[in-house]
């Protein structure tokens, strides 16, 4: 293995200066006429792999190659990396400089548009886990690039608490994991998850929770027939209009605004439906 992921290491072959300019000299030609090269992988590190064409080295950073292990812990990415060592791979060379033996090569770019979007349709699968980049943002969702085809994470998806707009979640740019939840090959539709990376606060609610406790909320929305409070990450309960308070009031707003920190008591507790009634009244 070798340590820089920035440059090609220095040439340990013994071959002379003439075969050397004529490798570099080949290299640029290859460059210029954006040839796709078959070569053989020789090696790698924590950065990329190394290839060998003709006399010279060159590196494939792992962010250009089509499966790139870079959401992986360093760990998980070198033997990614190692698995493909042997194996042939089709590139272009991106940059190469000899003054300072610097050979870059990727198979991103040695792929079409549209084989790389075929590529990858046929490979994702229901349940995968993918590191994708956000592109855009809509009221309905957010798009993810996957690396050549692009998925979307239905607002529904995004979190398993109450959000108003995707970009309380995200922003465009961001580098985030997301879960694979349906792929349609046939139209193209990747269907993403956020939250599925996370455990459903519901599914444990009864054995975290019981009828009569104390819990501390935040209202999160106030509606004409009560108000809405989170008493965790992904974890809401209705405070019925009839529950906020003794005597009476036009609207629950009289009562309550959003971001108020309030203290309820929990009437009933109903995971199946993901519904959990609270009081203020009775507190």
């Amino acid at each position: 293995e070798w340590e820089s992921e920035e440059s090609v290491p220095h040439q340990v072959d013994d071959a002379d200066e003439a075969r050397l300019q004529r490798a570099w000299q080949l290299a640029q030609t290859s460059f210029e006429n954006g040839e796709i090269l078959e070569l053989e992988v020789m090696g790698y590190n924590r950065g990329g792999l190394l290839v060998r064409f003709s006399e010279l080295r060159g590196f494939v950073p792992a962010s250009q190659l089509l499966n790139s292990p870079n959401h992986l812990d360093d760990e998980e990415r070198r033997a990614e990396l190692a698995k493909q060592v042997g194996e042939t791979l089709s590139l272009k060379i991106i940059d190469l400089d000899r003054d300072r033996n610097r050979l870059i090569l990727s198979e991103r770019a040695a792929m079409s548009d549209e084989e790389r979007e075929a590529r990858l349709l046929a490979k994702l699968c229901e349940g995968d886990i993918l590191r994708g980049r956000v592109t855009n943002l809509c009221a309905f969702g957010a798009f993810v690039d996957l690396g050549g085809v692009e998925g979307l994470i239905h607002i529904s998806e995004m979190s398993w608490g109450r959000i108003g707009h995707p970009s309380e979640v995200v922003r465009s740019g961001d580098e985030i994991e997301v879960y694979v939840i349906n792929v349609n090959r046939e139209e193209k539709k990747i269907g993403l998850s956020l939250k599925r990376l996370q455990p459903d606060p519901w599914t444990t609610v009864e054995e975290r929770y019981q009828v009569g406790q104390l819990v501390e909320g935040v209202i999160t929305n106030v509606v004409s027939f009560g108000a809405f409070a989170r008493i965790e990450e992904g974890l809401e309960g209705l405070i019925h209009i009839s529950e906020l308070a003794e005597g009476t009031f036009l609207h629950p707003r009289n009562v309550v605004k959003e971001g108020d920190v309030v203290t309820a008591r929990i009437l009933n507790i109903d995971s199946a439906n993901h519904r959990l009634g609270l009081s203020l009244r009775q507190v």
